[in-house]
């Protein structure tokens, strides 16, 4: 447990951060440094402002990402996305955004973000963003995330 004794918000009551930018994303050592391996965090509840008109906008995002050294501490990634619900941006911005923060603190090996976000104005956006293309061998799931089809 020494290992993990250096970690502020994990077993800790923590308040959601007021924004992206304040928020503290905590690694731990991963055990498996050197084998090949895809971790995925989905987020299906992700809200974020609309940087013009103030209204809530809505995601369904998928993280996966292949670890190096650091794996992301669950709680405060959770912790960072939903200090997103404050924030106005546009979706293209959030999804990337999310995802070159990720890969800054983490240094993985490779890192995808699918962000599927509902339509307002009658359109629906999808933001994907990774890092490079997938390592040879890597056992690569789909997101199991439909694209928007309406009510069909």
């Amino acid at each position: 447990m020494a290992k993990y004794a250096k970690l502020r918000q994990l077993g800790h009551e923590t308040p959601v951060p007021a924004s992206p930018a304040e928020a503290l994303l905590e690694t731990v050592p991963n055990p498996h440094p050197g084998t090949l391996y895809l971790a995925r965090f989905m987020q299906p509840e992700f809200t974020s402002l609309c940087p013009v008109t103030g209204q809530p906008d809505f995601a369904h995002l998928v993280i996966d990402y292949v670890p190096r050294a650091k794996l992301v501490e669950s709680k405060s990634l959770k912790l960072y996305l939903n200090s997103f619900r404050n924030e106005a941006s546009f979706h293209e911005d959030c999804t990337v955004g999310i995802g070159k923060r990720l890969v800054k603190e983490l240094s993985p090996r490779w890192l995808r973000i699918a962000g599927y976000w509902y339509p307002r104005g009658g359109m629906p956006i999808d933001v994907f963003w990774q890092t490079a293309a997938p390592p040879k061998g890597l056992w690569l799931p789909d997101t199991g995330v439909a694209s928007y089809r309406g009510r069909g």
